[in-house]
């Protein structure tokens, strides 16, 4: 895996982000088509409206939605995004890094940065089938946890033809504090 020597930062979005964010969404939503069926609009777009509440104030102290733009040197290398579950816990949203910065560091930091900024039960949902996610946050988390966390399976809500994603769970409160 090649290095990022470059500077790497992570901030939170702010209300001027939004179109940045919505522009590297379509990136996302299309690594993602391969493996989830997802096709875009008439327009040509994939589905972005959701992400409206990331830049809402009200909306992300209701939701528990958090999220962060990842530069390399200054220039947008992609974002990691989390939302509050009804149990408490969180999980990751959405995460994406931009093919030039992938196998350099950059993911692994923002990852990182994601769940250490944000202490708590977490759950972290990937496609088996897509093996380089699979293998990044499988590495990520025995890297940093050790075996102090588990993986389950559940269907994809609304598409019974896909397999069924990957969670993995783990709760960072004590490492957090420790």
């Amino acid at each position: 895996m090649a290095r990022v020597t470059a500077q790497l930062t992570m901030r939170r979005v702010t209300a001027d982000d939004q179109q940045l964010v919505e522009r590297l969404w379509q990136y996302y939503r299309y690594d993602l088509s391969e493996f989830r069926d997802s096709y875009p609009d008439g327009e040509g777009l994939f589905t972005w409206h959701i992400l409206r509440d990331f830049f809402d104030e009200q909306a992300c102290a209701a939701q528990d939605l958090h999220a962060f733009l990842v530069f390399v040197d200054g220039r947008p290398a992609g974002f990691a995004m989390a939302d509050g579950l009804p149990d408490g816990a969180r999980s990751v949203y959405a995460f994406f890094v931009t093919r030039a910065a992938r196998r350099t560091g950059v993911g692994r930091f923002a990852a990182s940065r994601l769940l250490a900024e944000l202490p708590g039960r977490w759950q972290i949902g990937f496609q088996e089938e897509n093996p380089g996610a699979a293998r990044f946050w499988r590495r990520l988390v025995a890297d940093e946890f050790g075996d102090a966390w588990r993986e389950e399976t559940r269907p994809v809500p609304g598409k019974p033809h896909l397999p069924h994603d990957v969670f993995i769970l783990l709760d960072n409160s004590t490492a957090a504090t420790a």
